[in-house]
């Protein structure tokens, strides 16, 4: 089987494999070569496969995943974390998560930033003759 999975900026795996684990809403499932054709929803999970008798490991955030012509198995997701141990993968997981919260926050911020300079912009055009320190 052909797995490919893929986020909008990199194909991340793209490899043949001998079988596949996953995670949707309703519960965990396998893929073996020969699957009927199939589609489903990813939660946040890790997708784990074989290939030569070696497990591999992908956290996925969210996604789609889909089977045709008995072979091929797609994943479209919005992020994708690869690695051959899980430890490994949790701490590279978590990483990631304590930067992009740390990215979050600052634009949580700069955003905040911008929106009270145009409300001033706003006021001060409004009412030209009140004082800009009314509302700093």
């Amino acid at each position: 089987m052909r797995l490919t999975i893929i986020t909008p900026l990199s194909i991340v795996v793209d490899e043949e494999i001998d079988s596949l684990h996953a995670e949707d809403e309703s519960g965990s499932f396998g893929i073996l070569p020969g699957h009927a054709p199939f589609l489903t929803a990813l939660a946040i999970s890790i997708v784990s496969w074989r290939v030569e008798g070696q497990d591999r490991f992908c956290a996925v955030r969210n996604g789609v995943m889909t089977v045709s012509e008995r072979t091929k198995i797609n994943i479209a997701t919005r992020e994708a974390v690869t690695g051959d141990d899980l430890a490994t993968l949790d701490q590279e997981v978590l990483q990631r998560f304590h930067s992009e919260a740390d990215e979050e926050r600052v634009e949580h911020v700069e955003t905040m930033r911008l929106q009270m300079h145009a409300i001033r912009q706003i006021i001060s055009r409004l009412r030209p003759g009140m004082h800009k320190e009314t509302f700093r």
